[in-house]
Order: structure tokens, then C-alpha cells, then sequence
């Protein structure tokens, strides 16, 4: 018996309760706060990963990367890169092969990530395809919060600017949930709920 469904429909979707992530959002700026968030984030056997850009509406233009979001059950960290290169010490956590990163369609994060600093990317885990495997078709990670978890996240800051001197509540919000709706994912994958 599958556990999930192939799809889910918009007035489906529309019918879940609403969701954000309730823990620790921190935004990471300094040097300390970078060792701080690395050694507390090497503690886990996996994390969910994003990186938001700040849109391009010119064919073939790619900016690069804004913040990269790395969360526990508990913790977000949002690192913002606008400024500054990707941190060594973040780097090697990207690199480490025992410490999974999921997230979702993540080959073009990793390409733009490393357009700010190379590292040899081991340990990520595209939720797609762990999806595809389980017989989902719908690949988005708002459909997959429904379809795994049902609830629903709301997008509605994708296309803010990310670049922006400050980010707003609403920006940290979302990009945290991201992060964190890709770990909850995982961990229901990894938990043996289906078949």
C-alpha cells in the first residue's frame, strides 16, 4: 500500500492548515557567529539546505547567492553571503559526506553557491528524488509539504529582494521555513512512514 499520493491539487493544498517554522531564526554576520553556528550545526546527522537569490527578470542573468539557510528541528541559520564570501568553516561543512543536506532541486544552489567560493559539494540529498522514488509526481517543495506532511507553506516572499540591507520578518520567516520544511521532509522519508 503507498503511503503518499501522486499529486495534490490546489484546492487541495487550500484545505491544509497553515504552517511556519517556530524555532530559533539566526542570522549569521560575524566570525563567531559563523563558528558558533557550525559547531552547533556538526552536531546532526543531516540539515535542511536552501539559498535564496535576489530575482533576475533579464533572460540568462543569475545573481548570485543572497543567504544560504541551514536549519535543525529547532534552529535556522541564515547566512548572509551578499557581502561576503561563502565562510571556510561553512564550506567544509558543505563538504562533509556525513552530514546530509537536503533540500529541493538543489544542483543549481550548489552551482551558484560555488560561483562564491569552490568547495567539493559531498552529502546532498536532492528530495526529489527520494520523492520519486516513493511514487510522488508532484516535485515543488510547497506541494511536498502538503503531499508528506499535510500542511501547506506559504511562498509569498520568493521573489522579495534578498540583497536588501536588512531583511524583513517576513523574509527570515520564509527563508527558515524553507530550510526547515526540507529537513521535516527528510525526516518523515527517513522514518519509514510508507509502504
Amino acid at each position: 500500500m503507498k503511503m503518499y499520493k501522486e499529486t495534490i491539487t490546489k484546492e487541495e493544498m487550500e484545505q491544509l492548515p497553515l504552517h511556519f517554522f517556530e524555532g530559533d531564526i539566526v542570522v549569521v554576520k560575524t566570525k563567531d557567529q559563523v563558528k558558533e553556528a557550525v559547531t552547533y550545526l556538526q552536531g546532526f546527522s543531516y540539515l535542511g539546505f536552501d539559498t535564496e537569490t535576489r530575482p533576475s527578470f533579464k533572460k540568462g542573468q543569475v545573481n548570485p547567492v543572497a543567504l544560504l539557510q541551514l536549519s535543525t528541528a529547532e534552529r535556522a541559520f541564515l547566512f548572509r553571503l551578499n557581502h561576503r564570501d561563502l565562510p571556510r568553516k561553512v564550506a567544509s561543512l558543505l563538504a562533509n559526506p556525513e552530514i546530509l543536506k537536503v533540500g529541493i532541486a538543489i544542483r543549481d544552489d550548489i552551482k551558484t553557491l560555488q560561483v562564491n567560493k569552490r568547495f567539493k559539494p559531498a552529502g546532498f540529498v536532492d528530495l526529489q528524488d527520494v520523492a520519486k522514488e516513493k511514487g510522488i509526481n508532484n516535485f515543488s517543495l510547497k506541494k511536498l509539504s502538503g503531499i508528506v506532511l499535510g500542511m501547506r507553506i506559504l511562498k509569498a516572499q520568493q521573489l522579495s529582494n534578498w540583497e536588501a540591507e536588512e531583511l524583513t520578518e517576513a523574509q527570515l520567516l520564509y527563508a527558515a521555513t524553507d530550510a526547515w520544511v526540507a529537513y521535516k521532509i527528510y525526516e518523515r522519508f527517513s522514518n519509514g512512514h510508507d509502504e
